[in-house]
Formats: C-alpha cells, sequence, structure tokens
C-alpha cells in the first residue's frame, strides 16, 4: 500500500472515531439550562397552547424530544409563538434555538435565510377549504374568488402560482395573525381559506362552528416538506436535530414505543442496540449522553406514537399517515442509519 493510501486511511479511521466538539448553540443551552424553541402561535395537532398555557402537538412534541436528548428531561424547553413573518429573524438573531413551526424547507430558505432544515416531519402539501354552501367541488371552479391567507408564507407564493398559471383571478385577503385569518373566513370575508391541508383540517375541527358547513378541496396545489430549522454555522447542533428525527423514525421501525423501550434494552438486534445506547458510541458521536435515543423514546414517543397522538385518526385532525408512513408502508419517512 503507498503512503497516500496509508495517510488517507489513518485519516478516514480518526474521523470515524472522534466525537462531536461542542458548537456554540448546544453550549449556550447548557448554560441556560433549557432549549428555547420557537413554534407557531396556535395550530391545533402541531402547536396550540390551552388555556393554563400548556402547549401540545406534533411540532411541540419535537422540542420536547430535542430536550429529552440534551437534557434526559423532555420537560427542559420553552416556547416562543411565532407569527410566520417573526420565525426567520427570531432564528437568525439567537432568539430561538431552533424553529419547529410547521415550516416548508425551499431553496431560499435554505440559502440566502441561511438557514439549515432536518428531514421534514410532515409531509404536506397546500390546499383550499370553502363553505360547503358555495357548492364548489375542485380549485378551477375558483375563479374570481376571495381568498384568506397569511403573508410572508409560501402559501401566499403558491396561491398566486396556481391561479396565474390556470388563468384565473382571485382577490387575496391577506392577514398575518391566524386567529385573526381563521376568523376572517368563517365570518364570511373571504370565500376560501388556504394553507397546508393539515392546517385546514386543524381549523375545520377545532375551529369551525359546524365542520359539516365547511369542505376541504380535493386539489393539491403544492409540496410542503415541513421540517425543523436552525442557524448556518453550528453543524453539531444541526446534527443533534436531524438524529433526534431518524431515531424516532428507526424506533417506530423496529417496534420500539415509549411503553416498550425499557424491555427493548434486552434486545440483541444491533440496531436497537445502539439506537438506545446498549451498545456503541452513538451519542458521544452527537456530543450526547449515550442514552440520547432512549430518553426521547421513553419520554415523547417514536414517530408513529407521535403522529398518532396529535394528529391522527383518533384526534379531531382524524389524519391518515399517507405520505407520512413509513417507507416500509409505501411513506417518505425514511430513517438513515444510526451506525
Amino acid at each position: 500500500m503507498n503512503a497516500k493510501l496509508l495517510v488517507a486511511g489513518a485519516a478516514l479511521t480518526l474521523g470515524m472515531t472522534s466525537v462531536a466538539h461542542a458548537g456554540p448553540t448546544l453550549d449556550a443551552i447548557k448554560s441556560r439550562g433549557s432549549l428555547q424553541c420557537g413554534v407557531n402561535t396556535g395550530l391545533p395537532g402541531f402547536s396550540n397552547p390551552d388555556s393554563q398555557g400548556n402547549w401540545t402537538g406534533l411540532d411541540v412534541d419535537y422540542c420536547q424530544a430535542y430536550a429529552a436528548a440534551l437534557f434526559g428531561d423532555a420537560n427542559k424547553v420553552s416556547y416562543t409563538p411565532l407569527s410566520a413573518q417573526q420565525r426567520f429573524t427570531a432564528l437568525q438573531s439567537g432568539e430561538v434555538d431552533v424553529l419547529a413551526r410547521n415550516t416548508t424547507h425551499s431553496l431560499q430558505r435554505d440559502t440566502a435565510l441561511g438557514l439549515n432544515f432536518a428531514p421534514p416531519n410532515y409531509y404536506d402539501g397546500q390546499g383550499f377549504m370553502v363553505p360547503t354552501a358555495l357548492g364548489v367541488t375542485k380549485g378551477s371552479e375558483l375563479d374570481g374568488a376571495t381568498v384568506c391567507v397569511q403573508p410572508g408564507t409560501t402559501t401566499e407564493l403558491n396561491l398566486a402560482d396556481y391561479f396565474r398559471a390556470r388563468g384565473m383571478n382571485f382577490q387575496p385577503v391577506v392577514i398575518e395573525a391566524f386567529d385573526e385569518v381563521n376568523a376572517a373566513y368563517f365570518s364570511g370575508r373571504c370565500d376560501v381559506l388556504t394553507t397546508d391541508i393539515s392546517g385546514l383540517a386543524g381549523v375545520r375541527a377545532t375551529l369551525a362552528p359546524n365542520p359539516d358547513d365547511h369542505i376541504i378541496l380535493p386539489d393539491v396545489v403544492s409540496k410542503e416538506p415541513l421540517a425543523p430549522a436552525v442557524r448556518h454555522g453550528d453543524d453539531q447542533w444541526y446534527d443533534i436535530i436531524k438524529w433526534v428525527h431518524h431515531a424516532m423514525v428507526e424506533a417506530e421501525e423496529k417496534g420500539v414505543t415509549s411503553e416498550n423501550v425499557d424491555e427493548m434494552l434486552k434486545s440483541t438486534d444491533p440496531t436497537i442496540q445502539r439506537l438506545l445506547g446498549v451498545s456503541g458510541d452513538m451519542g458521544a458521536q452527537l456530543g450526547l449522553d449515550n442514552k440520547w435515543a432512549y430518553n426521547v423514546i421513553k419520554q415523547v414517543g417514536n414517530y408513529g406514537e407521535v403522529f398518532a397522538n396529535n394528529v391522527g385518526m383518533e384526534t379531531p385532525l382524524k389524519l391518515e399517515r399517507g405520505q407520512n408512513a413509513l417507507w416500509t408502508n409505501g411513506g417518505l419517512q425514511y430513517a438513515a442509519p444510526i451506525r
């Protein structure tokens, strides 16, 4: 073997055995003693506060999963409610450590805004909701409609693209606050409410006086990979956010749940052993305790549990797994190998 190959091999071995160096974000979080998570101001099923200020939802569970991985305690997290227009500035400025707020991963946000996106925790698409009494059955019948939409979103851009591509006209009713745009629709200020289909399902199920008075049209007018985001420049923090998601998906695929995770510590499956910190040094590679994924699963659950508890068929939203099923069931959720 020549000298160049020897040097290359040594470098590769060193890279495989080194552990993560603490980055500025992780240092700041540990010094503070809690995670600061940016969430929606109130989106049923994803991030929504109750009358006592307790937050619940799929994105909230992700915030708790990060805290469990970092501290071994899912409760060491505070929430910063952010509007669509506030969210990126809050992340860029350091007001929040991570944005877990039904945000679409797009090229411009990935580059010009200086963000890194984790794998999508919910694959979605934009749709339209209309009053049943309007008699509309598909998007192509919306020519001339007034449409309620939030500014500073991919929703607003997709709306314009959809109508322009079809030679149709519409009148936008642009309102920033989530509760105000919904109120405008229900009061009749606009014919149509448009946002991600999961959001429409939440609004219809929890805010409509009578859900049967409103219909979500079958049209899916965009791809909306909703994903947590962090700032550019801290690879270690980005790695942690990514791998918490992979661990939750891997746990579901391997049948590891919040209820059986302690029993699964006895598993002879090498993948489960690495996932739960029984063997290997996966946590150290991330700068975390080797029980990081065990703590996530024990305290928050695997991906399937989080989906079912917040937006699944037994919740008011009644959303099917669809694209968010595991890849083994025809969906898009796929975990990179934990090894």
